[in-house]
């Protein structure tokens, strides 16, 4: 009797809602476990760095500040060249009616001169743009465990209904607010997207949807979200759960969204993947050095043309 009774407590404690098993489209089974932070307060969010994974994210940061010292040089000067381009075309108005995301994948797949380097040109990219006079915002997106976390064991406990949508705990990452105006290289703040802990599983169909719709909180007229990738969607427990295409879909139909409404001009790169099977504007770089470049030309061509385009239409 008494076994009975702890089984009874417990259910009783699982926090609601229980899960969501009778919606047909895209959904979460949990959004309890869901954790959007400040760079500066990732620890509260995936726990604390053990002393190896400290001194990696040393030995990391080193890297950044001091390994790739000749390369930023040489970017950050490319980021002038191209800004005195750019003001050929655009005014000042223009800028500061301008708001721009870096959105950035941070799964497994993007350890190591990936991510270093995809830290690197956010930080170039960032300080050219407040340079021009325009809002950025940097954002970063995994999950908080590897195959679910306490989402998949609630569905667990709730003994696996079918249909049960994603059963990972999304973590959501803001390395630098729009209303930071701030116009130097991040420093700090990009430390925390070196840590090895960080990256795991990516569920970027909700992860675009998170980034519009802080953009579309902005008081900017034009709104700009560009995607950093380097692979398809994937989460294992939801995939095995829902269909290996889930997060595909998903994925697809967000873009599909933001590009028919139009309110947010939606760009891609992707970092030896090619992103054009998503995305109706993309560009893809080979390797991790490049990713610079190429998001410094991505942003001129977006910002120069995608201009040229509102306008057309709105004639």
């Amino acid at each position: 009797m008494l076994r009975g009774l702890g089984k009874r407590f417990r259910s009783l404690f699982v926090p609601e809602p229980r899960g969501d098993t009778e919606t047909t489209g895209y959904h979460a089974y949990v959004t309890l476990y869901d954790w959007i932070v400040p760079s500066s307060k990732l620890s509260s969010a995936i726990g604390r760095l053990s002393e190896k994974d400290k001194s990696a994210l040393d030995a990391a940061w080193a890297e950044l500040e001091s390994g790739l010292a000749a390369w930023k040089t040489k970017h950050q000067i490319l980021a002038s060249e191209i800004a005195v381009e750019i003001r050929k075309s655009l005014s000042a108005p223009d800028f500061s009616d301008t708001v721009v995301c870096v959105l950035v994948d941070q799964s497994g797949s993007m350890r190591g001169q990936k991510m270093l380097y995809a830290a690197a040109s956010v930080d170039i990219a960032q300080e050219f743009l407040r340079f021009l006079g325009t809002s950025v915002e940097v954002l970063g997106f995994t999950t908080r465990a590897w195959q679910g976390g306490q989402s998949r064991n609630t569905w667990d406990a709730d003994r696996r209904p079918k249909n049960p949508g994603r059963l990972n705990d999304l973590l959501h990452i803001i390395y630098r607010d729009a209303n930071d105006m701030r116009q130097s290289s991040l420093g700090h703040s990009l430390k925390p997207m070196l840590r090895p802990d960080l990256l795991k599983e990516n569920i970027d169909g909700e992860a675009i949807e998170w980034a519009a719709g802080r953009l579309r909180q902005r008081p900017e007229a034009r709104k700009i979200l560009l995607v950093v990738s380097d692979g398809a969607p994937v989460d294992d427990s939801t995939l095995h759960a829902n269909g290996q295409r889930y997060l595909h879909d998903h994925l697809l139909e967000m873009v599909r969204q933001l590009e028919t409404a139009g309110d947010v001009e939606l760009l891609a790169i992707g970092l030896a993947f090619e992103v054009d099977s998503y995305y109706r504007v993309s560009t893809n770089c080979e390797a991790p050095d490049e990713l610079g470049k190429a998001m410094l030309v991505a942003l001129q061509r977006q910002l120069v043309a995608g201009r040229r385009m509102s306008a057309e239409n709105r004639g």
